[in-house]
């Protein structure tokens, strides 16, 4: 019987942990971390994600600091919000939620966070830090996937790892987090011509391309571990999962895989920013 990467119990059994950390804070240093979520526009999803996140802060007796900006917000403008709360002594993490509208310069925003206050591991120094070994907040979602590798004792060292796709806060990151953990990594994605071939390679798996059943169940091999990062309306995620689950060794269920573990390494990072402040 595979074994399942539980996230959704990962992260409420971590909550209970971060609930003790947040009071022993408050306790010592009379305040406690605060999150600063920057939603810029009006887009339904986003706003969702940003109240699952002040949602999560308040479980564990943390303070969300919700900045809400208008449509027509321009980099510059943008730029000013960040650098306000790079300055707030009492704002220990920042999250700019992404997608911002097409006339703002993401890149430039994200890079304008301080790496101290970094949680979502979205600035190219962090991710040059932490590619490198360097102390760094990890990007929320591969970050989460490693903690649940680690908690399950999932083996990575020398073995052949495969990451389908290439984002800046999933594919990339991911890749580099599995080479500091002595994996052999391969990056495909959607262009990767033989793409079967390479995945059929992989003692382990990852899906993080962003097409509904995109890794086909037969490029899998037996035995292997099946970490999908994706998540879609038709509930499945990248990998079409359900034919592998007799035959892997792990795998991520969809939905309460790698979902859950990305909100909950969020706040385990400004939990941990805070105490580092």
């Amino acid at each position: 019987m595979a074994i399942k990467l539980d996230g959704k119990s990962l992260s409420q059994s971590t909550e209970q942990e971060l609930a003790e950390r947040v009071l022993i804070i408050k306790n010592q240093k009379n305040f406690v971390p605060i999150l600063a979520t920057i939603l810029v526009g009006s887009d339904p999803a986003s706003g969702t994600y940003v109240k699952m996140k002040g949602n999560a802060c308040e479980r564990i007796g943390m303070k969300s600091l919700k900045v809400e900006l208008d449509e027509n917000t321009t980099t510059n403008e943008l730029l000013l919000k960040i650098d306000e709360l790079n300055s707030n002594p009492e704002v220990h993490g920042i999250l700019l939620q992404h997608p911002v509208p097409e006339q703002i310069n993401e890149r430039l925003c994200f890079d304008a966070i301080d790496t101290r206050k970094d949680v979502d591991g979205v600035t190219s120094l962090g991710f040059g830090k932490m590619a490198m070994g360097e102390p760094a907040f990890g990007s929320c979602t591969p970050q989460g996937i490693m903690r649940l590798l680690e908690e399950y004792n999932i083996e990575i060292s020398g073995k052949r790892a495969v990451v389908v796709g290439r984002s800046p806060i999933l594919g990339k990151p991911m890749a580099m987090m599995l080479l500091n953990k002595h994996a052999t990594v391969t990056i495909c994605h959607s262009r990767t011509k033989n793409l079967k071939e390479h995945v059929l390679k992989a003692d382990i798996v990852v899906g993080a391309v962003g097409i509904p059943k995109f890794i086909q169940s037969d490029w899998v091999k037996d035995g292997s571990v099946v970490i999908d990062a994706g998540f879609h309306p038709e509930k499945c995620g990248d990998i079409d999962l359900e034919p592998l689950i007799d035959r892997c060794y792990a795998y991520t269920p969809v939905p309460g895989g790698v979902g859950p573990m990305t909100i909950n390494t969020l706040i385990l990072q400004t939990v941990e920013a805070c105490e580092l402040s």
